[in-house]
């Protein structure tokens, strides 16, 4: 009776034993997997840094492109708006914000002269004139945002429209008069244009010394060959005997 009674008592603890340690499996499992995530970040962390200290060597001329560029929170047409700001630990580098669309802009030296940051990965360009500014996506062919203005944009638009810049087809156009003939003066000798005046000087002739042959120009003598008599070439027709006598005749 009592073995019976032991056996009831191990069946009834060995199921109470399992369920007591699956927790424990459990928790254990989860303590692994939560140091695999901080190694996840702990990477993430490092690429970005890595990334910063790739993105510090720029020129100097893209620095000083960086420092004309104008920051905050610029108002745009349709109701747009867009934020610039630099980035403390990578000099020369922006973040650039419009609605739920972030950018990570950088100077770019232009033959114009332009102010102009790109996002050479996502296509966006930022352009940045005297009166707006203006966002553009290369690779999708679209404008994001138009005539976004900083207070001293602000200000050059509105003297822009007050004192517009000329333009090239605005220029004067300067025709040639037509110039009148001079009218002659009467009693009056015209005036001829003052041309140098070259006067020929008086050449004297030759002065012959006595006793001496004038001289013949130095051209050359030329002797003819003496030329041979022609010789008569034979008679060939026969001629009539002349008459001496008339009793020959």
């Amino acid at each position: 009776m009592k073995k019976y009674i032991f056996a009831s008592a191990l069946l009834i603890a060995l199921p109470l034993t399992l369920l007591a340690q699956t927790p424990a499996k459990a928790v254990h499992k989860a303590k692994r997997v939560a140091p695999s995530q901080v190694e996840i970040k702990s990477k993430a962390v490092q690429m970005a840094a890595g990334i910063r200290a790739a993105e510090a060597a720029l020129s100097p001329a893209e620095l000083a492109i960086a420092a004309l560029i104008y920051q905050g929170s610029m108002p745009c047409e349709l109701g747009a708006s867009v934020t610039v700001t630099a980035d403390p630990k990578a000099p020369g580098y922006f973040d650039l914000q419009i609605k739920n669309l972030k950018y990570r802009m950088m100077p770019v030296v232009t033959s114009t002269g332009a102010i102009r940051l790109e996002d050479q990965q996502a296509g966006a360009v930022w352009l940045q004139l005297s009166n707006k500014s203006m966002l553009m996506n290369q690779k999708l062919g679209q404008r994001l945002a138009d005539v976004c203005m900083n207070p001293e944009q602000v200000v050059v638009a509105e003297r822009l429209i007050k004192t517009p810049a000329p333009s090239l087809l605005d220029a004067p156009i300067v025709v040639a008069s037509d110039p009148k003939p001079p009218v002659a003066v009467p009693g009056l000798a015209p005036i001829l244009p003052d041309a140098p005046i070259v006067v020929a000087s008086d050449p004297k002739p030759p002065v012959a010394a006595p006793g001496v042959a004038p001289s013949l120009p130095d051209a050359p003598i030329v002797v003819a060959s003496d030329p041979k008599p022609p010789v008569a070439a034979p008679d060939t027709v026969p001629q009539p005997a002349l008459c001496t006598a008339p009793n020959y005749c």
